[in-house]
């Protein structure tokens, strides 16, 4: 409780709960608004706490399994903290410009993404050296364009599980592509956004650099966890393994034994068997002089 209290505090000072304009304001947003000041909707901070340990045990899962969450966030507030929050629990981000069919046509953008990294190669192992100057220059220009738009997917080999967006009204091409493909959407929802369009909205201020920031830390703090989680049970399940591994050995060896004692115990049954039949033998021998005496 206490812990909620806190929360609640940091989302006051940060200016999660002021909303846009009245007149701007989508009708569906109307459960999570708690009162109207000077024309301004005010967003109820119990809802925004609620929306967002839903979408942050969501996210945390998520991480754990190993899977790709994508952050998407172009507005100008929002770029630098979105991927620094990316790149700090290593997961695709796009920041600069939402190439349209960047999920529905991911095959396409992947073969620009191998370009881009080509003409890297191409430019730090000195294959370019023998080129004139304007060629590497132009060269240089066009990796940065690419660098600058794909960057931020440049290790993302398949289309991510889930996306975490800041605003969908400014990202309606992203959100549309990831309904279109099933895959599972987090946002930062404004009283001016459609909350039913996302799976888990956060009802919450989506153009104050201080509300975005807080929200995107306390997500990417839970997703951190959820890496955590998965590499730990990995260094269990290794440990399990490797000790699985000693007993069979330690087995093997204790049959391997067993096996030659067996061997040894059969080899000395035998010579006391043929012994037996030699003493048998001379028993004979010994019967035959007898009767031949008689």
């Amino acid at each position: 409780m206490e812990d909620n209290k806190n929360l609640h505090q940091q989302l006051l000072e940060a200016g999660v709960h002021f909303g846009h304009l009245k007149k701007k304001w989508n009708p569906k947003m109307l459960p999570y608004i708690f009162a109207e000041k000077n024309g301004i909707h005010i967003i109820d901070l119990n809802k925004t706490i609620e929306g967002l340990e839903e979408a942050a045990a969501a996210l945390k899962s998520i991480a754990k399994s190993g899977k790709k969450i994508m952050f998407v966030a172009t507005k100008k507030q929002a770029k630098e903290i979105v991927a620094e929050a990316a790149a700090k629990v290593n997961m695709p981000f796009v920041t600069e410009r939402w190439l349209g069919g960047m999920l529905t046509n991911f095959q396409t953008i992947r073969k620009s993404v191998k370009k881009m990294q080509s003409i890297e190669k191409m430019l730090s192992d000195g294959t370019m050296d023998s080129v004139t100057k304007k060629e590497r220059l132009t060269l240089n220009r066009s990796k940065d364009k690419m660098e600058k738009v794909l960057g931020g997917i440049a290790n993302m080999n398949r289309t991510p599980v889930a996306l975490f967006i800041v605003d969908i009204s400014h990202e309606h091409i992203a959100l549309a592509e990831a309904k279109r493909l099933g895959i599972t959407t987090f946002a930062m929802v404004d009283t001016n956004s459609d909350p039913t369009k996302v799976d888990f909205s956060i009802p919450s201020n989506d153009d104050a650099t201080k509300s975005i920031a807080i929200i995107t830390n306390y997500l990417t703090a839970a997703i951190m966890e959820g890496l955590q989680e998965r590499s730990e049970v990995k260094e269990e399940d290794n440990e399990e393994v490797l000790e699985a591994t000693r007993g069979l050995d330690i087995d093997e060896e204790g049959s391997g034994e067993k096996q030659e004692g067996g061997r040894a115990r059969r080899g000395r049954g035998g010579n006391a068997t043929s012994g037996n039949s030699r003493g048998g033998a001379r028993q004979g021998g010994a019967g035959k002089a007898t009767t031949n005496k008689r």
